[in-house]
């Protein structure tokens, strides 16, 4: 990759509870689709997003933010990115290659529970039609 496509930071919002060094790897279950197990592992440069996609996380674990450094190649999130937004202003981003957590993030805005169900209740929708294909 000769042109970076974001400078970053990059965030990851997950439940799973790790370490400065852990690697996030490809091969886990879609959070929105448990049937797909996903080629890529995904992430953002909005600190924000990272948080929404920790709260929507599948689990009961606690949402967490972590800053993340990518170990390789990266292109844009194709499930967001020209298919649902014109150009990428998610800032969303995945990777075959693992990220590594270089940090957790502790200052990101939680959701109240209205809006955490608004949220789950918007994706069921968007699942339930033609738009709901994961691109993996």
């Amino acid at each position: 990759m000769t042109d970076a496509l974001d400078e970053g930071p990059f965030f990851h919002g997950t439940k799973a509870d790790l370490r400065v060094g852990d690697l996030l790897t490809a091969g886990f279950r879609s959070n929105y689709r448990s049937e797909v197990v996903m080629n890529h592992v995904y992430f953002t440069a909005l600190r924000d997003g990272a948080g929404l996609a920790a709260e929507l996380a599948a689990g009961d674990g606690t949402p967490r933010v972590y800053a993340v450094e990518p170990t390789g190649d990266f292109e844009d999130d194709p499930n967001v990115t020209d298919k649902k937004f014109p150009g990428n202003p998610t800032r969303s981003y995945r990777s075959r290659e693992p990220l590594r957590i270089v940090g957790e993030v502790d200052d990101w805005p939680r959701l109240t529970p209205e809006a955490l169900q608004a949220w789950r209740d918007r994706i069921a929708a968007i699942l339930g039609d033609e738009r709901g294909e994961i691109i993996n």
